[in-house]
């Protein structure tokens, strides 16, 4: 059991159905709150809400394809149907694909940027008027230290993070006054299905970036999660607008 951080509140997490998403909808339960886990691994998302929640009281699954607009729509309103309301949005849901300014294609870019930057933007504006309405909320986007400093190799995925970066700080100003915060979390490299992309770019690839990491590992998916935990609960509740690393010491 947690210390009830989240308690009476109601969360959802895109991209939710493994890795850090189901992590931090794990955790986020743990701390009290009603979770609602969507993703497109329909299978997956269905065993990580029942394994969270086994009669479904505190954590169900929603299909949901972030790129969609009335899918967004959807799932905010099943959420407010079914919970009553929507205190936290943590946009998850990403692709990682190597491709550098020549060899990346236009539908590679193009799929990138609809998942990792449009996704989330369609998500800060399903729940934004809600929030707003009730003068409360957090949105926690999940963006990278490839947001963060240059992304040389994989150019559509460094392009979608920092413009997850930026279009935080813009909506956390918006939002500011109607008592909603945004903020953004910078992972480095995470264990997790994402980080196999790495091993197939070929042989010694992984272990030369952990090799740049003073920590000297990957860090755990729960890693990422008890940050997002933090900015989603009151212990943070005079920060909005911020970059939040963990990456080990990754960042120059």
């Amino acid at each position: 059991m947690g210390n009830n951080k989240l308690l009476g509140k109601v969360a959802i997490v895109s991209g939710g159905a493994r890795g850090m998403g189901a992590s931090e909808a794990a955790l986020f339960n743990s701390e009290g709150a009603k979770v609602v886990i969507t993703d497109i691994l329909d299978e997956d998302g269905k065993l990580k809400a029942k394994e969270i929640s086994p009669d479904g009281s505190s954590c169900v699954f929603m299909h949901h394809d972030v790129t969609n607009k009335d899918n967004w729509a959807a799932v905010v309103a099943a959420t407010i149907e079914l919970f009553g309301q929507v205190d936290v949005l943590v946009n998850n849901a990403g692709v990682f694909e190597f491709g550098g300014i020549v060899d990346t294609t236009l539908d590679q870019w193009n799929r990138t940027i609809s998942i990792n930057q449009t996704g989330v933007f369609l998500g800060m504006q399903a729940v934004a008027a809600h929030m707003s309405g009730r003068k409360t909320g957090s949105i926690v986007n999940i963006s990278s230290v490839a947001g963060m400093t240059a992304s040389p190799g994989f150019i559509a995925y460094g392009a979608s993070k920092w413009a997850v970066r930026g279009m935080t700080k813009s909506v956390a100003k918006e939002l500011a006054a109607f008592g909603v915060r945004v903020n953004s979390i910078h992972p480095g490299i995470i264990d997790t299905v994402m980080l196999q992309t790495f091993e197939q770019a070929g042989d010694g690839i992984r272990d030369a970036i952990r090799q740049r990491i003073p920590m000297g590992r990957e860090a755990d998916p729960i890693e990422v999660a008890r940050l997002a935990l933090y900015l989603a609960c009151e212990d943070s509740s005079y920060s909005t607008g911020s970059e939040f690393v963990v990456d080990g010491g990754f960042m120059p």
